[in-house]
């Protein structure tokens, strides 16, 4: 979208498509429980993106040879909205076994997609959580690729890597010091102040 804002009912038709794909393979949940504790949560997260990258719908179309250079965004974006339906399921469930002893709360598809998450990581039932978790995600949504995540995510894509695999070496330059992990800095100085 470019200089448009999205209908009520084109939000509503994008959540409804983002709950149809959210479904994450039984063995990935496995996976990720079967993680230590104190294994850090972005290499959960990066660990549990790459578990997932067998249901890449670019990478089988590409190596089964069925898909030609012109329509490479089609199969991408179907990666893109796959791993946005499931990335909340996946990270509220490493969050609720580091610091909810593994006790998980459902998907609730009747909420919105943000409002789901906040719901899923437990933390406050209210709806004003849900509110600040929604600006929190939309402010950390517009990453034009100037930083090293975004940029690492798109250096990867582009040697034809699927966005499952790009998306995990984003996580891991996310979870530099110099980057995402100081947002984690940020507060454990602010903790022992």
């Amino acid at each position: 979208l470019t200089n448009e804002i999205p209908t009520e009912a084109e939000v509503k038709a994008l959540n409804e498509e983002l709950h149809k794909r959210s479904t994450i393979p039984e063995h990935v949940y496995k996976l990720i429980d079967g993680l230590p504790k104190d294994t850090h949560p972005m290499t959960q997260l990066s660990i549990g993106l790459l578990a997932l990258q067998p249901g890449s719908e670019f990478g089988q179309a590409y190596r089964a040879g069925t898909v030609n250079k012109a329509d490479y965004w089609k199969p991408t974006l179907e990666d893109s909205l796959t791993l946005l339906g499931q990335i909340p399921l996946l990270t509220a469930r490493i969050f609720r076994n580091i610091w909810f002893d593994g006790k998980h709360i459902p998907s609730d598809p009747s909420l919105d997609w943000a409002g789901n998450y906040a719901q899923m990581m437990g933390v406050d039932d209210s709806e004003g959580f849900k509110e600040v978790t929604r600006l929190y995600l939309m402010l950390h949504a517009d990453h034009e690729g100037g930083n090293v995540s975004a940029h690492t995510t798109h250096l990867v894509g582009s040697a034809l890597s699927d966005p499952y695999y790009s998306y995990a070496a984003g996580v891991c330059g996310l979870a530099g010091p110099l980057h995402g992990l100081a947002n984690q800095e940020c507060l454990r100085w602010l903790k022992d102040t």
